[in-house]
């Protein structure tokens, strides 16, 4: 069956940009998928248009019916929908009826036995969708699943109804081959005409010859890059050609880039400038501002320090750009004034002079306020601190995390709350202290998503820990914690930043003190700290497998309840080494053989053997194995070379092997027993230093 290619568009009014993206492809991709669903595309490619005033999909190989297929309709049992004489029942006619049948139906029913019973069936064939049938239902369903946070209701031209949307809709496009397929949404019948730029369009009304020839049209003749990943591409392009001329670079923003996209039909790149003067201001103020409020791209040079210039990505392209220019920057300035006026206000008060203003903050009902807060993480860092350095180390630690919440209280954090930590330190530099509690109190933050850095030094990673810790123990001493995909206070990012901090520092922190030492300033027993600990260790588990470990290798590691975090990943190395030697299988195995024999015996096994009770060769030889391996295994494991450690025990496979076929362990004689478990438990201590190798079993 012949093909043609398919345009839809829908023309509305400014979407909102930072979700136009999502709304393209989610429009474009629920089109393709009922049209295939419809059977009336196999195999076509989507591409998606979304500008601010369109959503667009253009579909290739989209036929204009699908193709007829047969299907076989259950009806009844046959004893039920048949006579004594073969007759069709009320029961059947009626349900042939419904089907749009009559009697002359019987006689084309077929049985066919389902195990239990003759049932019957219709074979029919059904008739394919038209296009236009298709599309409806497509374009229906599209409009449907559109991920719009906010929908709008307004009235359509008929005066009368009202409709729900994210935008009022102005026109539609059904477009097959140069065909416009009859299908209709929002009050809207399909045609062939969409509009340009609203200023720079050749004509307002532009009317496409085709589906195949939407994009060309709309650059031509209405000005508009329809395509938001061309659009973007040109963005990138003047940004970086504009700067090129500069000398400069512009930021490197994703989202921004994103939301201006989203903004503008045509860009137009236009450099633009601000006063000297407010370069005093942390850049960090500056270049939030600029981008936060007015979509700028703020200029840096060759060592990443903000300059005066900026750039404006512009919705129209005159021909004097100077009066656009000069406007963007005079609506800049008083922005900047703001930041500025907030800087110098802040710097009038210490930060230990806001102090007390924590305690007027709160925090959560059942936790108290800020400051109450702030009190907790100043004990646990310092805490944390005199188990690393001395009393210098202790007092910096103590004096960051007292100061680490303070910005909040200040006006530029106020204003942009995205700032704090980082105007904390400077206003801490600005005071004169020391720079490992001034970037301890911009660091305690960190890592504030995965991937992100941690904290630059070791005063603060003690802030960082404690801060995390506390909101960690804290809520889950007050039975706030995660369920399901609910995590409303971002716990599950805490607990992996806690984790790589603990691991990727190499700090002599154990984890289960951590917890017990943050517990002891909340009401919270045994049961929230192992609530605590394995909610921690799930998360590393998912982390560790994110990394490309196996779910059996991690396992291994982790059911060992690793007290020493900084092992982790050494641990997790060296059974990926070892789960690749010939002889791991055959261990990984046996070590299970060897944790279940043991499981089942009532007490405590001692690894102990008393080599007079040796009778059997094999377990003379397995002895005689251990006896020359666990020392060398053991003492590669305590300088921790864990890989090592686990290489030098692959030497066991053969008498290990040998012990099982030829030993019997559970012998009738209790001391010979005996002996043989205290060899297998000794067997069971050597091997399940660095991991458990049960876990590698397959």
């Amino acid at each position: 069956m012949s093909t043609r290619n398919l345009l839809v568009e829908l023309f509305v009014e400014e979407l909102p940009p930072k979700v136009l993206k999502k709304l393209g492809e989610s429009f474009s991709g629920v089109l393709a998928e009922s049209l295939t669903a419809s059977g009336l595309l196999v195999d076509g490619t989507v591409t998606t248009f979304a500008s601010p005033r369109r959503l667009a999909a253009h579909i290739t190989h989209v036929s204009a019916k699908a193709a007829d297929k047969q299907v076989a309709q259950k009806l009844m049992p046959a004893t039920v929908g048949l006579g004594a004489n073969g007759n069709a029942t009320p029961a059947l006619l009626k349900k042939l009826q419904a089907l749009g049948e009559d009697e002359s139906a019987v006689a084309k029913l077929r049985k066919e036995h389902d195990g239990k019973a003759d049932i019957l069936f219709l074979d029919a064939t059904q008739a394919g969708a038209t296009l236009s049938e298709g599309l409806q239902k497509a374009i229906d369903e599209a409009l449907a699943k559109l991920p719009i946070p906010k929908v709008m209701t307004y009235q359509i031209n008929d005066g009368w109804q009202s409709v729900n949307f994210v935008r009022p809709a102005h026109g539609l496009v059904a477009l097959h081959g140069n065909e416009v397929v009859p299908i209709s949404v929002l009050g809207l019948s399909a045609g062939n005409t969409t509009q340009g730029h609203r200023f720079e369009a050749k004509q307002p009304v532009v009317t496409l010859t085709s589906a195949d020839t939407y994009a060309q049209q709309l650059a031509d003749e209405g000005a508009v890059i329809a395509s938001f990943d061309a659009r973007r591409a040109e963005i990138v392009k003047q940004l970086q050609a504009a700067a090129d001329k500069q000398g400069l670079k512009p930021i490197e923003d994703d989202a921004l880039l994103d939301e201006v996209t989203a903004l503008v039909e045509r860009p137009n790149v236009l450099l633009g400038q601000f006063e000297e003067e407010f370069l005093a201001v942390p850049q960090e103020c500056l270049i939030l501002t600029m981008k936060a409020n007015q979509k700028y791209f703020p200029l840096l040079d060759a060592s990443g320090k903000l300059t005066n210039k900026f750039l404006i990505v512009s919705n129209i392209n005159p021909a004097d750009a100077s009066k656009v220019i000069g406007g963007n920057e005079r609506v800049v300035r008083p922005r900047l004034a703001d930041a500025k006026f907030f800087f110098d206000q802040d710097r009038k008060k210490t930060l230990e002079s806001r102090l007390p203003g924590l305690g007027k903050v709160v925090y959560h009902n059942k936790l108290g306020s800020q400051g109450e807060r702030n009190e907790r993480v100043v004990a646990i860092a310092s805490a944390i601190a005199q188990q690393i350095g001395g009393d210098g180390f202790v007092a910096k630690v103590a004096q960051a995390a007292r100061l680490s919440k303070i910005d909040l209280l200040t006006d530029m954090v106020g204003e942009f709350p995205e700032l704090q930590g980082i105007m904390g330190r400077y206003y801490a530099q600005h005071e004169g202290l020391a720079d490992d509690v001034a970037y301890a109190i911009e660091d305690h933050y960190r890592p504030r998503f995965a991937g992100d850095e941690l904290p630059r030094s070791q005063v603060g990673v003690v802030v960082a820990l404690a801060d995390k810790l506390e909101t960690l123990v804290g809520l889950f001493s007050i039975g706030e914690k995660p369920t399901g995909d609910k995590d409303p206070f971002a716990l599950r990012r805490q607990a992996l930043g806690i984790l790589r901090m603990l691991m990727e520092t190499d700090l002599p922190l154990a984890f289960d003190q951590l917890i017990a030492q943050t517990l002891s300033v909340f009401n919270g027993g045994q049961e929230v700290a192992e609530a605590i600990k394995a909610f921690c260790f799930d998360r590393l588990a998912v982390n560790l497998r994110d990394q490309g470990a196996s779910a059996q290798e991690v396992d291994a590691v982790l059911s060992l309840s690793p007290n020493q975090l900084a092992e982790v990943p050494r641990r997790l190395s060296a059974v990926q080494v070892f789960a690749n030697l010939a002889e791991a299988p055959a261990l990984a195995a046996a070590n299970k053989r060897v944790s279940n024999i043991l499981k089942k015996v009532e007490g405590d096994v001692k690894a102990e053997v008393k080599a007079e009770l040796l009778q059997e060769p094999a377990e003379q030889a397995l002895h005689q194995a251990l006896a020359a391996t666990k020392p060398k295994a053991d003492q590669l494991f305590e300088t921790g070379d864990y890989t090592g450690s686990l290489q030098a025990l692959a030497v066991l496979k053969a008498p290990v092997d040998t012990f099982f076929d030829a030993v019997m362990v559970n012998a009738d004689d209790p001391a010979l027993k005996a002996n043989r478990l205290g060899l297998l438990a000794t067997l069971h201590q050597a091997m399940n230093r660095v991991a458990d190798l049960s876990k590698l079993a397959s």
